[in-house]
């Protein structure tokens, strides 16, 4: 059963918002509120249509990931295959599949949902919606043509090992890795 942690006495008002910058990915708003304790605030978020991160592991234990460089850091990342999604109201099930076939070219025969990942709760509506996807079958990826990834299969432990000495700085890899290990070691 899911617990909910509402203290609604600690809800913020909005009461007004205005769209600041609206990109291709990110929508940009600031809201002025009314704060709990009656005084009036600012906050700015970005309003984002959310994605899907998929942690691929085939029957000897390795999982997908991938290495991609990330612009904003200016360097190359490992991290587990992801992607947005494309509309508002897309099936994160269905968006994870395609972007595990699209990087990666597999594909999955079962497919359990960990549930939701907040990255960013203050500043950011986005929502990462994870799944451990097995029973793979392996084809030809369908990468967009802006993404350059290069793709391995890695021992699931080495990964883990890699988290915990901090090479690993991508937080639903971070995440989804670690709870299917905790799942599997229970």
């Amino acid at each position: 059963m899911e617990k909910h942690f509402e203290n609604m006495e600690l809800a913020e008002k909005q009461l007004t918002s205005e769209n600041i910058f609206d990109g291709k990915l990110l929508h940009v708003y600031r809201d002025e509120i009314l704060l709990p304790n009656g005084h009036k605030g600012a906050r700015e978020y970005i309003k984002h249509l959310g994605a899907v991160a998929v942690v691929a592991m085939d029957k000897d234990g390795r999982i997908a990931v991938e290495h991609q460089f990330r612009y904003p850091f200016q360097k190359v990342l490992l991290e587990i295959p992801a992607g947005k999604l494309d509309y508002a109201g897309e099936d994160p099930l269905e968006a994870g599949k395609r972007e595990l076939r699209e990087e990666t070219g597999i594909t999955a025969h079962t497919w359990q949902y960990l549930g939701p990942f907040y990255p960013t709760v203050a500043y950011s509506t986005e929502v990462i919606h994870l799944y451990w996807a097995k029973g793979l079958t392996f084809g030809e990826r369908e990468l967009d043509e802006d993404e350059s990834i290069n793709f391995e299969m890695m021992d699931m432990e080495q990964v883990v090992d890699m988290i915990l000495e901090g090479k690993v700085p991508d937080s639903k890899t971070q995440s989804a890795v670690l709870t299917v290990h905790t799942l599997m070691n229970r």
